[in-house]
């Protein structure tokens, strides 16, 4: 009997000895932040032009928006604008009213009635240089209305490829730095956390009615620089 109680406890002994071995021991770790940032001219620039005519009759209406846009569209193609980069955003028609008991205002605003067309494309200009010059053209066209330029970044696969690279390093300088004053020795990356983005910087230009503004002055545009960053959460092995 005391044979078989000892060989029990020595199996038992000898499960749990297993089970403690087996278990991974688990590594000493640091957890840093890394970060980058750059600054960037904007790449393209976004230019939106509407067409809008009011006209007692609907077909006139219409025929004078076609007229014109087509027109202007003419213009910004010669202007060097390919046609992938002119996009209609909006055409509408619809009937304008405004009957009914007058409403005593001063000075007393006319009232409208007929049919309103309007016709918006959307421009994009991928030579930022030539802001100044597209506004001007776009300005003393014949657009009833006018906005931009909106600069922006386009293809910014290698800039996020050069901010995460560097918020990495930035880490691991801080985790180096950290190990050493502990007398310690920086192992291997255990898991890597990214946030941050390139973020466009929309810069709203000029906005003007057709004749509100001299074209025979070159209009004034500084398309900027834009801040883009990059954040990393690093956990590292300690040795």
């Amino acid at each position: 009997m005391k044979h078989l109680l000892s060989a029990i406890i020595l199996g038992l002994a000898i499960i749990v000895a297993a089970k403690v071995v087996s278990q991974p021991v688990q590594p000493a770790m640091i957890t840093v932040t890394g970060q980058a940032e750059v600054d960037t001219l904007p790449q393209i620039a976004y230019f939106s032009a509407t067409v809008s005519e009011l006209n007692a009759d609907k077909d006139t209406a219409v025929n004078q928006v076609n007229s014109a846009m087509d027109t202007l569209i003419t213009a910004v193609k010669t202007f060097g604008i390919d046609d992938s980069d002119i996009k209609t955003q909006q055409a509408s028609v619809y009937e304008v009213d405004e009957g009914g008991p007058e409403i005593m205002i001063f000075p007393p605003q006319p009232r409208q009635q007929g049919w309103q067309a309007s016709n918006s494309i959307e421009i994009t200009l991928r030579d930022i240089e030539k802001a100044s010059a597209l506004t001007d053209l776009l300005n003393g066209s014949g657009a009833t209305s006018v906005s931009g330029p909106s600069f922006t970044m386009d293809d910014t696969a290698d800039l996020e490829i050069q901010l995460l690279t560097e918020a990495i390093a930035d880490a691991k300088e801080k985790a180096q730095t950290t190990a050493q004053a502990a007398g310690r020795r920086l192992g291997k990356v255990i898991t890597v956390s990214e946030s941050g983005n390139v973020m466009p910087l929309y810069y709203r230009g000029m906005e003007a009615a057709v004749g509100s503004v001299d074209v025979a002055v070159p209009a004034p545009i500084e398309p900027g620089t834009q801040t883009s960053s990059k954040t990393v959460t690093v956990v590292f092995e300690l040795r």
